[in-house]
């Protein structure tokens, strides 16, 4: 990547999987931070505006629909990312959807096209 390196925030509740997309993302250059909660997430986002979030669908027993709200407003791309099985009822709702499991390359490629990032 040329220039200053393109800032993801991972929102999930899942340890493990935040580490998979940090290692991945970051070994493509970008910048992760992570958030395994919606108030960590505000925060994340108050502190450094990311250039794309990486959004679980389902915070423990939190609904994130208001936090994407807020994302979307503020002009930020944001992807789901959801283990449910009909990912057509989050169609539409943000940027772009990666169903669980997902591929590390599909992981890189989508924080790329989200964040305006050439390859």
């Amino acid at each position: 990547m040329d220039g200053p390196a393109a800032r993801v925030l991972v929102v999930d509740d899942d340890v493990s999987l935040r580490l998979l997309c940090r290692v991945n993302l970051e070994l493509e250059g970008f910048v992760v931070r992570e958030a395994s909660t919606i108030a960590e997430a505000d925060a994340a986002v108050a502190k450094e505006r990311p250039d794309v979030v990486l959004l679980d669908v389902h915070l423990q027993a939190d609904d994130t629909r208001e936090l994407l709200q807020r994302l979307r407003a503020a002009g930020i791309p944001v992807a789901l990312v959801t283990g449910s099985a009909d990912l057509d009822d989050y169609r539409g709702a943000a940027d772009a959807l990666l169903g669980k499991p997902f591929e590390p390359q599909t992981l890189v490629e989508t924080a790329r096209r989200l964040a305006r990032v050439d390859g």
